[in-house]
């Protein structure tokens, strides 16, 4: 992996720095049915001196419930108590979908990136001794959470990481932040049956051999590229690395039925949703929605419900797809540092030293 190296500019802010990079990037987010201009650098932003460099990124493994879990982690040197933002992945990628965002993030935060059960690094038990659920493995994330010894963090959570995040954050409200958002679904709204019809009819028929063979062909290379191409502005930005990572975790000897199994699995969290809603409502945590509008799996019409309960939201549709970080990134990095100092881990001015006594 070729790390993420800013342009040479001397910003006075980590978050000028990704304010330029936009800028610099090839399309920016538009609200919906306008058209602007894109942003400029600030006038600060010109003398090269010394621009910070990306963090560093570690990849390591902890044991939780007997299973290796392997995540992938960055944070500013010498900061142990950098606030943490905890990024959940979605189907069928892993952490990897993170690996250019953490570099950025963790030149300020300690960013946290793991993979499920039977996704990416870690271990992929056989369906007869785990139960692949996403009750069990929101179960695993808390016990990842607790392995690490994290007790107040901002949840990032993209597709399936949504019920696997929002169980965790119904469970422990009081260690949770903020939220931020993308293309992740907790309203009816945002199950559309033209992609949703046929896993509906295998949740309402779930010893249907018939019903679950139909899902398979979700699993193939061609679903896999189809979910990072479809909606996108310009394809040569995607790198073909996305799919063939991820389809060769969905080829490896049993992780197809897995997949069938969350799929059905999948059924379980529209229950969930009216308790969700209430934790927004309750709780009212700082939330950034990033999201892809021209997703066809968690379409724009899921993001809008959130405005009904979420007071302080900074909502943005983006023009790209379900995984709008592959198109989006220095748009969507720019959204994050600006929230984060913003509305969720503002910096504290420094106090003025008292004078010595003479």
């Amino acid at each position: 992996m070729t790390a993420f190296r800013p342009r040479l500019v001397a910003p006075a802010s980590l978050t000028a720095v990704a304010l330029t990079l936009a800028a610099a990037a090839t399309s920016t987010a538009q609200p919906t049915g306008h058209s602007a201009p894109p942003p400029t650098a600030p006038a600060a932003a010109v003398a090269p001196a010394h621009a910070p460099l990306p963090a560093a990124v570690l990849y390591h493994t902890v044991k939780v419930n007997g299973l290796d879990i392997f995540y992938r982690e960055a944070a500013p040197a010498n900061t142990p108590d950098a606030p943490v933002i905890l990024l959940l992945h979605g189907f069928p990628t892993s952490s990897h979908m993170f690996r250019d965002l953490l570099p950025i993030l963790g030149t300020r935060y300690r960013v946290i990136a793991p993979d499920y059960p039977g996704f990416g690094q870690s271990d992929q038990p056989s369906r007869d001794q785990f139960n692949y659920t996403f009750d069990n493995l929101a179960s695993v994330m808390s016990g990842f959470i607790d392995a690490l010894g994290l007790t107040s963090y901002t949840l990032y959570v993209q597709d399936y990481g949504a019920p696997i995040g929002f169980r965790l954050a119904t469970a422990h409200p009081e260690r949770v932040r903020g939220l931020i958002i993308q293309n992740g679904n907790a309203y009816v709204e945002g199950l559309p049956d033209a992609f949703w019809g046929p896993v509906k009819e295998y949740w309402a028929n779930p010893t249907s051999p018939e019903k679950r063979a139909a899902l398979t062909k979700v699993l193939t290379l061609d679903a896999t590229k189809w979910q990072y191409l479809t909606g996108v502005r310009n394809p040569a930005r995607i790198s073909p690395d996305t799919w063939t990572v991820d389809q060769a975790g969905l080829d490896r000897p049993g992780n197809q039925d897995i997949q069938l199994d969350l799929f059905l699995s999948y059924g379980s969290n529209p229950p969930l949703y009216p308790a969700w809603q209430k934790y927004f409502r309750d709780h009212q945590p700082p939330t950034l929605i990033v999201w892809g509008k021209n997703d066809q799996i968690f379409p724009a019409a899921g993001a809008e419900p959130y405005k009904r309960d979420l007071k302080n939201l900074d909502f943005n549709l983006l023009d790209t797809g379900h995984f709008a970080l592959e198109e989006e990134l220095h748009v969507i990095a720019t959204k994050i540092l600006d929230f984060m100092a913003q509305r969720v881990a503002p910096q504290k001015p420094a106090q003025p030293s008292k004078p010595t006594s003479p």
